[in-house]
């Protein structure tokens, strides 16, 4: 059982611009149009978790981009599209017993996505593994990666791979006592 998160940030530590905007991932040079090894960490995942913010920016997207099971943290959010290509679930409440929910559904590897949810896993410290892709350049500001947290978890570095001689991906694992 793995909670994975696997996400790019600006040099400076945002993963969107302050009003959510995705367009500086676009700009990144990819002339042979690689994923940089999404395919593969996503090939691995039985479904994902994700916040309502990170959903409804997904749903602006050309095309659904999950085949995987999609759960959905939020307080709000009534209903979801029926038309999509993966089954949607809004889910509340505590997060340790949602996370045992799912992994109890045959759920064992979880993608986690969205700053707030990404942050609220952390505090909670039930991310097992952090891949992380720097992209060069300075937002100087947006949504950050990385909150406020009452202690310290520590992670070991397991690999770093350089695509395109720009973007630096990273992998951590949780060390645990």
């Amino acid at each position: 059982m793995t909670n994975y998160v696997y996400i790019a940030t600006s040099l400076d530590g945002f993963i969107a611009t302050a009003d959510g905007g995705l367009d500086w991932l676009d700009e990144i040079p990819n002339p042979e149009q690689s994923d940089f090894g999404y395919g593969d960490f996503i090939s691995g995942i039985d479904a994902i978790v994700m916040g309502r913010n990170s959903f409804e920016k997904v749903l602006t997207f050309d095309t659904w981009p999950y085949d995987k099971p999609v759960f959905v943290l939020s307080k709000s959010l009534g209903s979801v599209p029926k038309n999509l290509a993966s089954p949607i679930e809004v889910v509340r409440g505590n997060l340790k017993q949602l996370v045992n929910r799912l992994h109890g559904q045959g759920h064992n590897n979880l993608y986690i996505d969205g700053g707030g949810t990404i942050q609220s896993f952390l505090v909670e410290d039930m991310i097992d593994e952090i891949i992380l892709t720097r992209i060069p350049v300075l937002l100087g500001g947006g949504i950050p990666l990385f909150g406020s947290m009452a202690k310290e978890l520590r992670f070991s570095h397991i690999k770093t791979e350089l695509f395109n001689n720009a973007l630096v991906k990273s992998t951590y694992s949780r060390m645990r006592a």
